[in-house]
């Protein structure tokens, strides 16, 4: 081994005894205050304050801001085009995506990154720059039971989509414009019932009625396939009445509030963010069927119809505006953790009982036309009738596409029963050979018996299984 001279020895000594050997100091962390000022420096579209920022959380290594340039490389309100933003997310995350802010996103919401201090309203502002409405609900220490940095501007302001409220109705003689096989929802409330044409729900995905008596929301995410009508009154009598705030969290659709703009997960009536987030507020799901107006004017004639002259200067023609989206395979935006056991745009009828969610793909529903079942400790049946409604869209721009609307089911508790159809469409045959009447909101025995009908919706699959990851699928 060779010796190193004493005097190199004593060199060394004195210049690390002066500093001058040591490694680079790394910067020090970023606090709290600075990561708010950062935020904001980076929101501009060049200059030194820009640069600065991102060199600073460049050099810190701080992975918190990989949700700030990934929100960046979104932002429709300056310079997207950054090649050094784009180069500053890639160095801290590892990752290349390019400009794929999709991808990015759904990389991220597989990650256990946080955000840095201030973003939720570093969000809101940035936001706000498209619609100052959008800053209304993402604000400074706003209670949140979701990740903020996965909602993502859906392309449209703030009742941009704009709900109808307590719609014209019409007697079913004098709704002359609907199409016998064309797709409603139907709804029936204390004896009330009524149908909502799905080509005037896909240009208003929310609309504000009084049912029966009883204030509801009917809000269909065109997204996530799901139609769902809600009671919005709540215990202590307060009413509810919904928006459209603009924003979707994993492809579905979050409403607002009116009375305190808490967004909502619309498929799961649960308030995610602002005053109401984290509450035990949960809003109760009605039956909803999705049928024919042929089948639904047959079964109910004293029903009412959504008038297509709403107030609106619109042509509701079916398949507008959705027809490529409903035929195709792919979504539109991020659907982070997808659950492959089903394709993820198969439609199921989604139902959760006791706490325990089940998915039944529908075309496995109508084709069997009854399932027995047990969910959530409850014994169930499952009425399908008819086919998948099929759409043809009449805008010219979609000429000749067709899709899948969706099926008629219904779901009922029974106790111990099982049934086979009966002569027509409108009865079921039990074990005994005893008829029961099917009716919306039972089945109905001959001794009086009365089995409760269930609330249940019909879902994209990926909508479904990114809200109840630990679902059951049925198989026949």
């Amino acid at each position: 081994m060779r010796r190193v001279p004493v005097v190199m020895l004593l060199l060394l000594s004195s210049l690390a005894a002066l500093g001058l050997s040591r490694q680079p100091t790394p910067p020090p962390a970023i606090g709290d205050a600075e990561a708010e000022m950062l935020l904001y420096d980076l929101t501009h579209t060049g200059g030194q304050a820009a640069e600065a920022a991102m060199a600073r959380v460049l050099a810190a290594r701080d992975r918190r801001f990989i949700a700030a340039f990934i929100e960046l490389q979104r932002a429709l309100v300056f310079d997207t085009d950054r090649d050094d933003h784009l180069a500053t997310l890639e160095a801290l995350s590892g990752q290349r995506f390019g400009r794929d802010w999709v991808a990015w996103r759904e990389w991220y919401a597989a990650t256990d990154y946080q955000p840095p201090p201030g973003f939720t309203a570093w969000k809101g502002i940035l936001l706000g720059r498209i619609d100052p409405g959008l800053r209304t609900f993402l604000y400074e220490d706003a209670p949140t039971t979701i990740r903020v940095e996965e909602i993502v501007w859906g392309g449209v302001t703030v009742d941009g989509i704009p709900p109808l409220e307590q719609p014209p109705m019409l007697a079913a003689a004098s709704a002359t414009e609907l199409l016998e096989d064309e797709p409603v929802f139907g709804l029936v409330v204390n004896g009330e019932a009524r149908a909502y044409p799905l080509r005037v729900m896909d240009q208003h995905e929310m609309a504000n009625d009084v049912v029966g008596g009883e204030p509801v929301s009917l809000a269909y995410c065109t997204l996530c396939g799901a139609g769902i009508a809600y009671r919005t009154t709540q215990p202590d009598g307060t009413v509810f009445d919904f928006g459209t705030s603009g924003l979707l969290y994993r492809s579905n659709k979050l409403m607002y509030d009116r009375q305190t703009w808490t967004l909502w997960n619309q498929l799961t009536g649960v308030p995610v963010v602002g005053e109401l987030a984290g509450s035990d507020i949960r809003l109760e799901i009605l039956p909803l069927v999705l049928t024919t107006w042929g089948a639904w004017r047959a079964e109910h004639p004293e029903t009412l119809a959504l008038d297509l002259d709403t107030g609106f200067d619109r042509q509701y023609l079916p398949g507008t505006p959705y027809a490529e989206y409903f035929a195709s395979s792919g979504t539109w935006f991020p659907t982070p953790g997808e659950d492959d056991r089903l394709p993820p745009k198969t439609q199921v009828f989604a139902i959760e009982l006791n706490g325990a969610p089940k998915a039944y793909p529908l075309d496995a529903v109508l084709a069997a036309g009854i399932v027995h079942d047990d969910l959530g400790g409850v014994e169930i049946v499952l009425l399908g009738s008819g086919e998948n409604i099929t759409v043809d869209a009449l805008t010219p721009e979609d000429v000749g596409i067709s899709y899948a609307a969706g099926g008629a089911v219904r779901a009922y508790a029974r106790d111990g029963q099982r049934f086979r159809p009966g002569l027509d469409g409108a009865t079921l045959i039990d074990e005994s050979g005893a008829e029961w009447r099917i009716t919306e909101e039972a089945l109905l025995g001959p001794a009086g018996q009365r089995l409760e009908r269930l609330p249940g919706h019909l879902a994209f699959w990926f909508g479904w299984s990114s809200f109840f990851p630990d679902t059951a699928v049925y198989s026949p």
